[in-house]
């Protein structure tokens, strides 16, 4: 059985008012009445109102009083709350609805009581700017024509990731907006922006032919903002479009339809005249995201940082039209795709891509991978430039990092960097991967080991993760892994968080690094002990860390005093311009870096004169200056011992000294030149050929070449391959992304410590020991 009906006055367009006693009253407006029951759907009652009233199921509110309580609306959502308010009403014949449509604006109502409804919507009213938040409101329903309403301060707000919404969908213009261009321009001294000019004949009458149904009601739109009214959509499909104006009674229309066998949309029929006279204009324009893409576009295209809070005040003032800043950065969003191209069509676009980087640059690795449901699952890349110069020019030492990436479809940049001779970063390869894996960073390793056909012992230097430690020993059978110290040291402070106060655990990290850096046995032991004095379980910790793998003394590659990987940093700072666009540009805009990169280290180092790099030119004549105090007692061969503070054995037939200076760096030590300056010797014969001017040369003798037309890939041009590839399933989450923090934190969070026990996560007043 339905049971009961109860009809519903559905009343709109009308306002409320609040009386002297906080109770609300609804004045002006029409009214319709439609009966409902117990088995009437939510949807279906709401689609009739909609049908009704010709407004938007979308952004439509249903609101109704409680019986006996004027003060407080309840809005009906969902099934539910439709039976709630049959139940709530029935011993009553009627029931009064009102209906919000959404081009009306929601203000706070003072003395309404806090609840899940306490928001009431007033239609057609503006409210005067600069009054407190809490203090009554005066509402003017008739805003005199020659009123200018200031647009609100837009702050950064967090924003959805929603740029797959439909572009046409409709935005909802706040109520500053509504009025006339010509009331709203008076703020620029009362003239219209000459863009609004133009689009005055952007409507010209029957037989007018549009491009598509989007070109049509792109110039509708601009056609009503230069003429200052509001329109409503009839029909509006792909097929057919009718419009009329929003105000009662005028007779402006406009009927447009595609033509049959083509795409071209065609006006009909047209109703030019208006007689409301404006009366309309605070019922709302409504832009759409599109819209406001071809507004931006131009200026997004010279200024890429273009913020969303510039782009509503520029729309505001030059146009007369106010938006939030979640509709600026939706539009934004969508003239970005229009310049960039598609994400999505981006990652079917890899193969050809693939294909143009092998073919502008012979000699260069660029490929691929999917899963089993076609979507993307990583992408390696190394330059012939760049594996030319680090085998030609750079020390056998490559640094293994990784940075998330914030674009639409996440995923993680890994990066391969070596050093050139003067201490420079050098990109030696990188990959895009879904996600960072064991899986992942074993497949990049194979990848690399195929790219950098060399003989070279090479010593890696980065995170101690088990996967990644088991696959450098797999993969790259005679090379060593040195631990990244700063990834340690962080783990050695997490491992022993709460443990220790603030000042402690800063020394224990001091020590930790002065045990990593000491050249000698006896300086780790040192070192070590010291940890020990302070905790057993932090000296454990040392030692059970594989210090073979991170102490210079112990270590058994070549490292060159470096200890750290974040050598990574430069890309992480390249990627952070090219975040926002699709992975192919992405990844042209990496290449246009290091092309450019190349390029300008080779101009400067041809004006070079000096046998060594500038920098390493630097730390040998430091030495020189060290040297020049020291005294040197010759003996037979090729050895000699050296005093200063210390004694120290110098053997030149075998660049060693017992300081062990020379042989971590690969720069003669102070011991070192003094044995060659009483001899006669060249220290310059005794440093590593990789830091030479001539090796530095080497390394950017190669130029990376450009890959034409990028920009302007289509799907048409990858049409040809078989090979299908679309977007990873991860998605960019809602929110202001997280920035990668990078370098050693040498701020450890301070414990809480007891100044009568000594003990940690408590404090005087809280002891339970007796005082």
């Amino acid at each position: 059985m339905a049971g009961k009906k109860i009809i519903t006055i559905c009343q709109s367009g009308g306002e409320f008012v609040t009386d002297k006693d906080g109770s609300l009253s609804y004045t002006g407006g029409d009214a319709h009445a439609i009966d409902v029951d117990q088995q009437t759907r939510f949807n279906d009652f709401k689609l009739e109102i909609a049908e009704m009233w010709n407004c938007s199921i979308a952004t439509m509110s249903i609101k109704y009083f409680l019986p006996g309580n004027r003060k407080t609306l309840i809005t009906v959502s969902n099934d539910k709350d439709l039976k709630r308010m049959i139940n709530f009403h029935k011993d009553s014949v009627t029931v009064d609805v009102y209906v919000v449509a959404g081009d009306t604006v929601t203000h706070d109502v003072s003395n309404m009581p806090a609840s899940r409804s306490s928001r009431t919507t007033f239609s057609e009213a503006v409210v005067l700017p600069d009054a407190p938040v809490d203090a009554p409101m005066d509402v003017v329903v008739d805003a005199p024509m020659d009123v200018v309403v200031e647009a609100p301060d837009i702050t950064n707000l967090d924003v959805p990731n929603a740029a797959n919404a439909a572009a046409d969908a409709p935005i909802d213009i706040p109520i500053a907006s509504r009025l006339p261009f010509s009331v709203l321009s008076n703020s620029n001294g009362g003239k219209n922006h000459k863009d609004s000019k133009s689009w005055e004949n952007a409507i010209t009458g029957v037989d007018q032919r549009f491009n598509s149904v989007h070109e049509f009601r792109d110039a509708l739109h601009k056609y009503s903002i230069a003429h200052g009214f509001a329109y409503r959509f009839k029909k509006n499909d792909p097929h057919r479009v009718t419009v009329m104006c929003k105000a009662e009674d005028c007779p402006w229309r406009i009927h447009a339809s595609r033509l049959s066998t083509t795409q071209l949309f065609c006006i009909k029929r047209m109703t030019p005249t208006h007689t409301c006279e404006g009366g309309v204009v605070t019922a709302g324009y409504r832009a759409t995201r599109s819209w406001v893409a071809s507004i931006i576009k131009e200026k997004l295209k010279e200024s890429p940082s273009y913020k969303p809070k510039d782009i509503a005040e520029d729309i505001r003032r030059e146009y007369g039209i106010q938006l939030n800043y979640s509709q600026a950065w939706r539009g934004k969003e969508i003239a970005k795709e229009q310049l960039q191209g598609s994400f999505k069509d981006a990652y079917n676009q890899l193969p050809f891509f693939c294909e143009k980087i092998r073919e502008t640059n012979p000699g260069s690795f660029a490929t691929f991978a999917t899963k089993e449901d076609s979507s993307f699952h990583r992408l390696f890349v190394s330059f012939h430039a760049s594996l030319s110069g680090f085998q030609q020019g750079c020390r056998p030492l490559l640094f293994l990092d990784s940075t998330p990436l914030n674009s639409k479809y996440q995923g993680t940049l890994l990066t391969a960097t070596a050093m050139d001779g003067d201490d420079g970063v050098f990109p030696v390869a990188f990959a895009v991967v879904d996600v960072e894996s064991d899986d992942n960073w074993h497949w990049f390793l194979l990848e690399l080991k195929s790219s950098v056909s060399t003989t070279r012992s090479i010593t890696f230097v980065a995170d101690r993760q088990k996967g990644l430690r088991e696959s450098l020993s797999e993969i790259f059978e005679n090379a060593y892994h040195g631990y990244c110290l700063r990834y340690l040291s962080e783990k050695f402070k997490r491992d022993l968080k709460g443990k220790f106060s603030h000042e402690v655990m800063r020394l224990m990290v001091a020590d930790f690094y002065s045990a990593a850096y000491a050249p000698r046995l006896e300086g780790f032991q040192r070192c070590s002990e010291s940890i020990k004095g302070i905790s057993v379980e932090a000296y454990n910790w040392v030692i059970q860390s594989a210090p073979e793998h991170w102490a210079n003394v112990l270590f058994g590659g070549t490292r060159y005093n470096h200890m750290t990987a974040n050598f990574g940093e430069m890309f992480y700072s390249w990627v952070s311009e090219a975040n926002d666009l699709p992975i192919t540009q992405m990844v042209d805009v990496l290449r246009g870096k290091m092309m450019e990169l190349i390029y300008t280290r080779r101009v400067e180092s041809n004006q070079w004169l000096t046998r060594l790099t500038p920098s390493v030119e630097e730390k040998l004549q430091k030495e020189t200056l060290k040297a020049r105090s020291l005294e040197v007692i010759f003996s037979r061969g090729s050895t000699f011992e050296v005093r200063g503070d210390s004694i120290e054995v110098v053997d030149i037939d075998h660049w060693d000294c017992s300081c062990k200076g020379w042989q971590i760096t690969g720069l003669p030590c102070s011991h070192a030149i003094a044995v060659f300056e009483c001899t006669g010797r060249s220290p310059y014969d005794y440093c590593s050929r990789y830091f030479t001017t001539e090796s530095y040369r080497l390394t950017y003798t190669e130029s990376i070449h450009p890959i034409s037309n990028i920009d302007r890939l289509t799907l048409k041009e990858s049409a040809n391959t078989t090979v299908t590839v679309t977007p990873p399933p991860t998605r960019r989450p809602p929110g202001r992304p997280k920035n990668k923090q990078t370098g050693l934190k040498e701020v450890v969070k301070r414990q809480l410590q007891c100044s009568r026990c000594k003990s940690i996560g408590h404090n005087k007043t809280t002891c339970k020991e007796s005082s």
